[in-house]
């Protein structure tokens, strides 16, 4: 299996297993069976937190799961390769498009049975995210979370700063953080990815949820000017943003923005993932300022689904079936959640009264916007977002965002167009 090459380790059935099957309603698939895992839960935190779920599955059906770890942009990267190789018999993946692209080519399976036990444990919406062109469902969703602009309340009192609600107020606060010898707003993007974030909010703030969409299908033009007034508006912020993005990774920013050399960091809150247990508390966020556009009060956002896939072949399908069951459970996504403090649970009976106030603020935030989107690179094919696609356009642009946008965009469509039908 040359594509995970990474980390390998089992879980060992306890004592607690029979205990567990009684309450669970969770059968185990044989005693001591083996199912594997490709994850992209590759940092510290997620990666602990993950094994955490995988303990606790364990203890329910008596399998033993064998977790094979890559980075989490090599795994986005090579995933199609995957797919078409030996793949594990379970998944890391995201809902929406990009589970639909992979099980449209065949390369995963339908998981309709599992959700036929699963589905009164999860609201309408995560079924629909996790449905199939063709009725089936096809993912089962672990936990979600919001982009937002992340801060350090503690620097944030010492310097006796607002939460800015609007471009105008944004600004201010980020010419007041430079004459405080700051870094306004912390960003990076040598990973590629994190800057479609960016693109994603802005977007949405001046053209709408609708537009996005039809953008990540291919139905709008990358060429249409209001794609123009996206790259405009990001301009008129670099400004304020950390110089030598290209050259830094998500997890450096995060750590200034942490410190307190910079002010706001605009990413997932897995940022939080980077703080300490003592940090954590220290930690709150606002949504991305309005711009003044007719789609304010749409309040769109970022709050990408992940969560898990059935391979095309698993060698032990019973078994992966059962460990799917038991992530769809609140206990287990408790179990993850317990370690890694920065999402929120997606299953019904998920226990949020030991949530912490970021948690319970994550919740809120996407309870209260009006359209929901689950990322550029999960909303569209990924040979458009890949390396070669929408990372590498972003980055140009980054590099040299007084180029010729018009030129730029016309890149982007052509590239579009050479892809082959789906």
């Amino acid at each position: 299996m040359a594509f995970l090459h990474g980390v390998r380790r089992s879980v060992v059935m306890t004592g607690l297993a029979v205990a567990a099957l009684s309450v669970s309603g969770i059968g185990a698939s044989a005693q001591g069976g083996v199912v594997t895992v490709g994850s992209n839960y590759s940092d510290a935190v997620p990666k602990a937190a993950f094994q955490a779920a995988l303990d606790y599955c364990a203890t329910v059906t008596g399998d033993t799961y064998t977790v094979n770890t890559v980075d989490h942009g090599t795994f986005q990267d090579q995933i199609n390769s995957y797919l078409q190789g030996t793949p594990d018999d379970v998944f890391t993946w995201f809902a929406g498009y990009r589970a639909k692209f992979f099980y449209d080519q065949g390369l995963a399976s339908s998981v309709s049975d599992v959700w036929a036990e699963i589905e009164s444990n999860y609201n309408p919406a995560f079924k629909s995210a996790s449905t199939g062109n063709d009725g089936e469902q096809i993912f089962v969703p672990f936990y979600n979370y919001p982009w937002v602009v992340i801060y350090n309340k503690a620097l944030w009192t010492e310097k006796n700063y607002a939460v800015p609600t609007d471009l105008a107020s944004f600004s201010a606060l980020a010419t007041q953080m430079q004459a405080d010898g700051l870094v306004p707003v912390a960003f990076a993007d040598k990973d590629g990815w994190p800057a479609m974030g960016t693109f994603d909010i802005l977007n949405m703030r001046v053209n709408g949820y609708d537009f996005h969409t039809g953008l990540m299908a291919g139905t709008e033009k990358w060429t249409d000017p209001k794609v123009t007034a996206v790259f405009e508006a990001w301009k008129t912020l670099l400004p304020v943003h950390q110089a030598g993005a290209l050259g830094r990774t998500w997890q450096e920013a995060a750590q200034d923005m942490i410190s307190g050399k910079a002010g706001m960091y605009f990413l997932g809150t897995f940022a939080g993932e980077q703080a300490t247990p003592e940090q954590r508390g220290n930690l709150d966020f606002f949504a991305f300022p309005t711009l003044g556009t007719e789609f304010d009060a749409q309040l769109g956002i970022d709050a990408p689904i992940d969560g898990f896939m059935l391979s095309r072949a698993p060698k032990n399908p019973e078994g992966a079936k059962a460990l799917l069951k038991c992530l769809s459970t609140g206990a287990a996504q408790n179990a993850f959640l317990a370690v890694s403090p920065n999402s929120v649970g997606a299953a019904n009976d998920v226990d949020t009264s030991g949530y912490t106030p970021f948690q319970a603020k994550s919740a809120e935030i996407i309870a209260s916007s009006g359209a929901i989107a689950q990322f550029l690179d999960r909303d569209t094919r990924p040979d458009f977002a890949g390396p070669n696609g929408m990372q590498g356009f972003l980055q140009s642009f980054l590099g040299e965002p007084e180029q010729d946008l018009a030129a730029f965009q016309q890149g982007i469509q052509d590239f579009w167009d050479t892809l082959p039908p789906q």
